[in-house]
């Protein structure tokens, strides 16, 4: 079975008809931390620069822990993958040396949660359908595209709306269709999606932030391996350890038969079922977005009536 290149910390074996990843812990922490600290500058850490000649890039391994308020002994050996017994308060020092944004510093606490010598059990996450409750709310939204997906971005429940707008993401046979995939996989994307490059940085980011809060997930390190072993794009996007929230923005999206829609979109979760994420695209009234929204609705409700509206499952 040959072995795919990839990242220090994750391994690829990949055969005719499946690809095998293994996590490897220790390296996602040390290439995190040290991606982290290759990109701040003494002076942006409020640091002096002795001499012009620095051999390394970004702050020096004692510059961080001393901006911790941690040994250096100690920072070696977090940053050498062991985050095993730190303290919040110690994770909190590291964060801040690092200039961490929100995402990142969750990132780096689930690295840590995961380090422990006994896990806390893992979040369970709804993999396949959804209930009745959670559908009625997407048919109750009539007027918006609105589906329901989970952390590996497989899309498990829509409403009218979503099916007529992602009809290219349903062109994969595969159910329930994975947005990720279509981003990477299909030469398609690159043309609903206007800023692809964004959209694919998104994707990478979000998988490596779920890979660091359930990393024993197993369909999520099927996915990865997929992606990491199809895609050179993937692969250079998952081995620059950026992770990032998202929760609201917006999209521009070329639609096969309404043209180009500006949305904006919101994500919201459901406290009663982690791991589902609800994503709602509207566009500020009296706009030409608001215009091929009500266009997509009126073809949206042909389409179905004829039996062309894809399936979501």
């Amino acid at each position: 079975m040959p072995v795919v290149p990839g990242n220090a910390s994750t391994s690829f074996a990949a055969g005719r008809t499946h690809t095998v990843v293994v996590m490897d812990h220790r390296a996602q922490v040390r290439e995190f931390l040290v991606s982290r600290r290759e990109r701040i500058s003494p002076a942006q850490a409020g640091l002096p620069a002795y001499g012009g000649n620095r051999r390394v890039k970004g702050l020096r391994r004692e510059e961080v822990a001393l901006l911790a308020g941690v040994s250096i002994d100690y920072y070696v050996r977090m940053e050498r993958g062991n985050l095993a017994g730190a303290s919040d308060a110690v994770l909190d020092g590291i964060a801040g040396a690092l200039q961490l944004d929100e995402a990142e510093r969750a990132h780096l606490f689930d690295l840590a949660r995961a380090a422990q010598p006994t896990p806390p059990r893992k979040r369970r996450t709804k993999t396949s359908g959804v209930t009745d409750g959670i559908q009625q709310v997407l048919d109750a939204i009539t007027d918006a595209p609105a589906w329901v997906r989970n952390a590996r971005h497989d899309m498990l429940a829509a409403n009218r709306m979503a099916r007529a707008l992602y009809v290219p993401l349903f062109a994969d046979p595969r159910r329930p269709v994975n947005n990720a995939r279509f981003v990477y996989l299909d030469p398609a994307a690159r043309d609903f999606f206007a800023d692809w490059d964004r959209a694919a940085d998104d994707i990478a980011a979000m998988l490596r932030s779920e890979a660091g809060r359930n990393p024993h997930d197993k369909q999520l390190i099927e996915l990865i391996g997929e992606l990491s072993t199809r895609s050179e794009d993937f692969r250079v996007r998952w081995a620059a350890h950026d992770v990032r929230f998202h929760r609201t923005g917006h999209k521009r999206l070329r639609h096969p038969v309404v043209g180009v829609l500006d949305v904006d979109f919101e994500a919201m979760e459901f406290p009663a079922h982690p791991g589902l994420t609800l994503l709602v695209y509207t566009a500020a009234a009296a706009t030409p977005a608001a215009d091929n929204l009500k266009l997509l609705a009126s073809w949206a409700a042909t389409a179905e009536q004829a039996g062309e509206l894809p399936a979501y499952a």
